[in-house]
């Protein structure tokens, strides 16, 4: 995974610059804050097995994050292209392909506090919350979350992670990749869909091992 995007990381990060001068109302920081919050505990909870760990990060991820928008901007033009059969397909391995990552990666750092350190509006809609992810050895984890609001309902639509001190969006990420294969197959779903398929095995893989 992280060899796969560290030469993606200066383009995704440019792709994403935003404005500085305007700063995001409260309320989206204490929508991050407590639901960030929550996510992490998830993954820290004694109760649990590692199954049931990972199904209740899930139903938080689920709620916390607007997946089929992620997934929808993550193949762009082609959102439009699939048939409704290769569309609900395509959402169902991609969401199990996200969630998978944004476990993995946040899973490091789990049973730390978030704090968050700062905001800007990219628009009275869209805006990316900084936060950053405390560790007693001091080895802090910078985190920032992209937030939509819709009819007064706050949604992530992207996440952004330090990687091997590259700050990764990984929604960009994997937009940058699907598309780069859909133009090679002409728009294949069954092509994206089996490649998804193959990331999210060789992620389960390399975090097995």
């Amino acid at each position: 995974m992280k060899r796969e995007i560290r030469h993606l990381a200066l383009a995704a990060t440019a792709m994403l610059m935003f404005s500085s001068n305007a700063f995001a109302d409260a309320k989206t920081e204490a929508y991050v804050q407590e639901n960030a919050s929550e996510v992490l505990a998830s993954l820290n909870d004694p109760s649990l097995n590692a199954e049931e760990r990972t199904e209740k990060f899930n139903a938080y991820m689920d709620e916390f994050t607007d997946m089929v928008a992620v997934s929808n901007f993550a193949i762009g033009k082609y959102a439009r292209r699939f048939n409704d059969d290769e569309l609900a397909r395509y959402h169902k391995v991609f969401r199990e392909y996200a969630l998978a990552v944004y476990e993995n990666e946040l899973d490091a750092y789990r049973g730390e506090a978030v704090v968050v350190k700062d905001s800007v509006d990219r628009s009275e809609t869209d805006s990316i919350v900084n936060t950053v992810i405390k560790r007693q050895d001091g080895k802090d984890m910078d985190v920032r979350w992209r937030v939509l609001t819709r009819d007064g309902k706050y949604q992530v639509v992207d996440v952004a992670l330090n990687l091997d001190g590259n700050l990764i969006w990984l929604a960009i990420e994997q937009r940058a990749q699907f598309l780069a294969l859909l133009d090679r197959s002409n728009g294949s779903a069954d092509a994206l869909i089996e490649k998804i398929e193959s990331m999210k095995r060789n992620l389960e893989a390399s975090t097995r091992g």
